[in-house]
């Protein structure tokens, strides 16, 4: 048997009609907006609660709404996340872990009175920290405990399926972070009908967290997968030992340590050149290049478009992600998608897409020298290039192709609102 929805729909087994989803989510990120984008333009009526103020997206939406949370009214509109600068970013991110919860509550009002105009068959907030745990806030107490002797509002809201994504250090970096960050952490777990996440690993983490055993999950790349018209392998292995950093500004990417890691390279290989995206005019970033007097071999680059970078990569012939925290990097399988030899940092969540010595090398990412070493043998080593080349192009095809992987996210969420 179906159910019928308080809309009057009516869901059977197998449901696979259009849905009215609300996200809560910043509306400025491109992962975000991959995911969005496959729900609007294939007719699902897609409402946004935006936690940061963003321009119109460049597909149908029915209306979105500004939710401010942790301060994030206090950035301008036309900052993309990571635009700030490193020294910035890591005191936002305390200042955000010890306050940002006292803003919630205030937060959630709002929200709450945007789930009940919109009356949304999913709200699905796309990370914990803080659209989680903002939605979380919003619904009632009742939420996990059924609908009996509720108001009409409430049980509107109740109705409604809460789905959570994880993203790479929601986990590992903010939930532990400070009491209040614990605590709205178990809070979302505890409120949550299903959860996606892009690794094995945070689903783990998720039991740990709160989420109980019965409850739902889908493992799947955070932006819904790797485009392959935009993400694709050239015809034939660059030649040119070019070495891509994508992983921009971020409190837990050891930029540092990748930079002090160039000269070393540059003993050995003084042709190899080192591109940057999303550090042009960073301060600090100069700053470091200067001391290490590495001008010569570096390029730093602004944000690039997300359809562009597959030009990118595919003149790389390696891509490195210094991470100490992390999930899935969209950038790491984009690289590979694109035939880049991947070097990361060696992280629980990283091995389960690269084998180390096979597909890529993993890395200590507090180790200057353990970096260079990895980016020394794959400049010299082609035929380990080419082998991985071959393994990633399989692994992405069968684990990170976006068409696919959207039509399973599709059927998790008719699942969830079919068997709820």
């Amino acid at each position: 048997m179906g159910r019928y929805s308080r809309m009057g729909r009516y869901y059977p087994h197998g449901y696979n009609q259009r849905m009215r989803l609300l996200f809560v989510t910043d509306a400025r990120s491109p992962i975000s907006q991959n995911w969005m984008r496959y729900f609007a333009e294939r007719g699902d009526e897609v409402y946004i609660a935006t936690t940061f103020q963003s321009a119109g997206m460049d597909f149908p939406v029915r209306q979105m709404e500004f939710t401010p949370v942790a301060f994030s009214a206090a950035k301008k509109q036309s900052s993309r996340p990571g635009s700030a600068s490193s020294r910035t970013l890591g005191l936002r991110t305390l200042i955000r872990q010890w306050f940002g919860p006292l803003t919630i509550p205030r937060s959630a009002r709002k929200l709450r009175a945007f789930i009940q105009e919109v009356q949304p068959d999913i709200i699905h907030a796309m990370r914990v920290p803080y659209e989680g745990m903002l939605a979380a806030s919003a619904l009632p107490k009742e939420h996990r405990d059924g609908v009996s002797g509720m108001t009409n509002a409430a049980r509107n809201e109740v109705e409604a399926r809460f789905l959570v994504s994880i993203w790479g250090n929601d986990f590992t970096l903010h939930a532990p972070s400070t009491p209040l960050m614990g605590w709205y952490t178990r809070l979302t777990m505890s409120k949550v009908n299903a959860l996606h996440a892009d690794v094995e690993r945070d689903l783990r983490l998720a039991r740990e967290w709160g989420l109980s055993e019965e409850k739902a999950t889908l493992v799947a790349p955070g932006n819904g997968g790797v485009r392959s018209d935009v993400f694709y392998q050239p015809k034939e292995l660059v030649k040119n030992p070019v070495i891509i950093n994508p992983r921009g500004i971020r409190p837990y990417v050891r930029n540092d340590i990748f930079f002090k890691s160039i000269p070393l390279a540059l003993a050995k290989r003084s042709d190899a050149r080192f591109l940057c995206t999303g550090m042009q005019g960073e301060a600090q970033v100069m700053e470091w290049i200067r001391e290490l007097k590495i001008e010569h071999a570096v390029e730093l680059l602004p944000l690039i478009p997300h359809a562009e970078m597959g030009a990118v990569f595919r003149g790389a012939q390696i891509v490195v992600s210094p991470s100490i925290h992390d999930g899935t990097p969209n950038t790491l399988l984009e690289g590979m998608a694109c035939g880049c030899f991947p070097i990361a940092g060696d992280l629980e969540s990283i091995r389960e897409w690269i084998t180390h010595g096979q597909n890529g090398l993993l890395v200590n990412p507090n180790d200057p020298q353990s970096i260079a070493d990895a980016i020394l043998l794959g400049l010299e080593r082609e035929d380990l290039r080419r082998d991985a080349a071959g393994l990633n192009a399989n692994i992405i095809s069968a684990k990170a192709e976006y068409v696919g992987n959207m039509e399973r996210v599709a059927e998790f969420y008719n699942s969830v609102i079919g068997n709820s």
